[in-house]
């Protein structure tokens, strides 16, 4: 199939994408009184093992339906439900060379150390490490410090040289920097000769400014060439010399793509990425870049499943948490502290509020939760003297009482008596027994997981089990999944997938053998969802009229094209394999559409592709053709 007629297979697509985005389930409902709820008409078994996939995983795999139907899709739940049960193995080997992952900030900073730790090493602050490598990086930072500070005339030349478009060279600059090139490259084959070991060690004995217009002066092809054969520990290495924070965020963004597509226990992926998103962080404020690696490690997939007040105190006294909002900042405008900081003619940094505003609007009782500017204060103050050991430096936790106000607080018609950090450990308690914080995180879940206005019964059944259960989340998810309405066939493909969603659903319906992500990474950046990137407070929204949009939709059918197609670099997927070797072009139409959308397509999405056909009954690109059915309606639906 020819580009041009591929593309306006895919402008085809998207035209049908506006009308059937979102079923009118997920309409705003208006003003007028509405007649009761049509009764629910339940799916049959094979639907309901579709429905189950959809939406409690990151989408189906190929053989996933017959998997679930062959253990049955309750039983099949209560172990997504039971997450350690489940043999992960294969996703741990994969995630192995990624060590910063197994690490803690402090062991980051150190290993990875940030500008703070290179400028105080430049300064002879801070001592330069003894081994060998980790020395070399740090030295690598110090040089483009003071090479930054210096501003080496040379080096600055230099640099230009390599960078600078080609068009506004004269022809002896060209001359050059070709010649800059071509020493990079020959150098580059030699080095190709050697073992990777020698060769990780000539790069890193380099002179730091000798390095970096290697580096530059070699293209992303060499410079893959050049690594291709290290282990990760070597590439690892080689990255830390020109830029140690983003070995740290990438191995971070690099694993959340790699555990979505690939782990067994796809529920608790889920529900993590969910309660990332609903504590959110963001991962470019400063100290984050260090703490949101331990922050989903070891506050949120942990209690993914559990009580719902472990979970909101253990995002309290995260450090990532912490840093993002503020409250390590917050002191009491009467504590020991801020009194000792007046007689010494400082002026004190007093109470911060933030964190106790979003506490309460976005983490437990919702933005109507009957609270008032004056419990927002209360709370605040309740939390100060919640802090962290050096957070510039992967420092955790700690309470100060010198920090912490005196006295009496009333938050909600609670009265809190002084008692230190008890205070705050006991209004958070008191937060998460809410009713509206029942309410409004079962909202949350039947948003996530049911549709974008969820039926109020629906709601008030996993609210009072949450009040029930003491917020046992496992235990609302169970009230949900045995609820009639989960199941209403209403609701089957009836909830657009944000782009996370659909990009791993891609990846998992191609059967694709991913080796690198970036590309991936970059997808997600383009259609508006980085990873770890929401900067406010209230994460990426679920609803479909936040991501059903014309550019959003070509940047969708760009990534499916280029995915199915070969063209994403560091994904592997076969499509002719999927298509079971059909003789001709409209069987191989049909087994796709079954293959890659489980439950198979519309009469009208069918129609739309096979019109773009040049023979039906010859053989066709299995890649365009499925690039066209991840582009479709359905797929964009789960």
């Amino acid at each position: 199939m020819p580009r041009t007629k591929l593309i306006g297979a895919a402008l085809a697509l998207l035209l049908l994408l506006p009308s059937t985005s979102s079923s009118a389930l997920e309409r705003k409902p208006n003003n007028k009184r509405h007649p009761p709820a049509p009764a629910v008409r339940r799916m049959d078994e094979r639907e309901r093992a579709i429905h189950a996939l959809n939406r409690l995983t990151f989408g189906p795999r190929p053989g996933d339906v017959e998997r679930v139907l062959a253990i049955g899709v309750d039983k099949w739940i209560e172990q997504q439900l039971s997450p350690a049960q489940i043999d992960d193995s294969a996703l741990e080997a994969r995630l192995a060379p990624y060590r910063t992952l197994r690490m803690s900030a402090a062991e980051m900073v150190e290993n990875f150390p940030p500008p703070q730790i290179l400028k105080a090493v430049a300064e002879g602050k801070i001592a330069m490490p003894s081994d060998p490598q980790l020395r070399a990086v740090y030295a690598a930072g110090v040089a483009r410090l003071n090479d930054k500070r210096a501003k080496n005339e040379k080096a600055a030349q230099n640099a230009d040289l390599l960078e600078m478009s080609p068009d506004g060279m004269s022809p002896e600059m060209k001359e050059q920097r070709q010649r800059a090139r071509d020493h990079a490259r020959s150098r580059a084959l030699d080095l190709m000769e050697l073992p990777p070991e020698t060769r990780t060690q000539n790069l890193a004995a380099m002179e730091a400014d000798e390095r970096r217009g290697f580096w530059r002066a070699l293209s992303q092809d060499d410079r893959e060439k050049l690594t291709a054969d290290m282990t990760p520990r070597q590439k690892e290495l080689l990255l830390s010399l020109e830029n140690p924070v983003a070995v740290v965020n990438g191995e971070l963004l690099h694993s959340k793509l790699l555990r979505a597509t690939y782990s067994e226990r796809q529920l608790q992926e889920v529900m993590t990425d969910f309660w990332f998103n609903h504590f959110n962080v963001f991962i470019g404020k400063g100290a984050d870049r260090y703490l949101i690696t331990s922050y989903e490690r070891d506050v949120i997939r942990p209690h993914a499943l559990g009580k719902f007040r472990e979970l909101l105190l253990a995002t309290a006294k995260s450090p990532a948490m912490l840093w993002y909002l503020d409250n390590w900042q917050s002191m009491g405008p009467n504590s020991v502290a801020a009194g000792r900081g007046k007689n010494n003619g400082k002026l004190a940094q007093g109470v911060n509020e933030n964190y106790a505003r979003e506490v309460m609007e976005l983490h437990t009782l919702g933005v109507n939760g009957g609270y008032t500017q004056q419990d927002v204060t209360e709370l605040a103050r309740v939390l100060t003297g919640w802090t962290l050991e050096e957070p510039r430096l992967g420092g955790g936790y700690v309470f100060r009482p010198l920090r912490h106000e005196p006295g009496d607080k009333t938050v909600l018609g609670h009265v809190f008596h002084q008692d230190g950090e008890r205070e705050g450990e006991a209004a958070l308690a008191m937060l998460a027994a809410q009713p509206a914080t029942a309410r409004f995180i079962s909202t949350k879940l039947a948003q996530r997981f049911v549709s974008d206005t969820p039926p109020s019964e629906l709601v008030d059944a996993m609210a009072k089990t949450f009040a029930e259960s003491d917020g046992d989340i496992r235990a609302v998810l169970h009230t949900m999944l045995a609820a009639p309405q989960f199941w209403d066939l209403r609701r089957y493909r009836a909830k657009v997938k944000t782009p996370l969603e659909f990009t791993v659903s891609a990846l998992r319906a191609t059967g694709a053998e991913v080796t690198r992500t970036q590309s991936v990474i970059d997808a997600l950046n383009r259609m508006g969802m980085p990873l770890y990137g929401a900067q406010p407070p209230t994460g990426y929204s679920m609803r479909a009229e936040s991501w059903v949009n014309s550019g959003a939709l070509l940047s969708r059918m760009n990534f499916a094209l280029a995915l199915a197609t070969g063209k994403l670099a560091g994904v592997r997927a076969d499509p002719a394999k999927l298509a079971g070797g059909g003789p001709n072009a409209e069987e191989a139409l049909r087994t796709l559409e079954q293959t890659l959308v489980a439950g198979g397509v519309s009469a009208q999405t069918h129609q739309t592709i096979a019109g773009q056909l040049n023979d039906p009954v010859k053989p066709v690109n299995q890649g365009a053709l499925a690039a066209l059915i991840l582009g479709s309606p359905e797929f964009q639906r789960r």
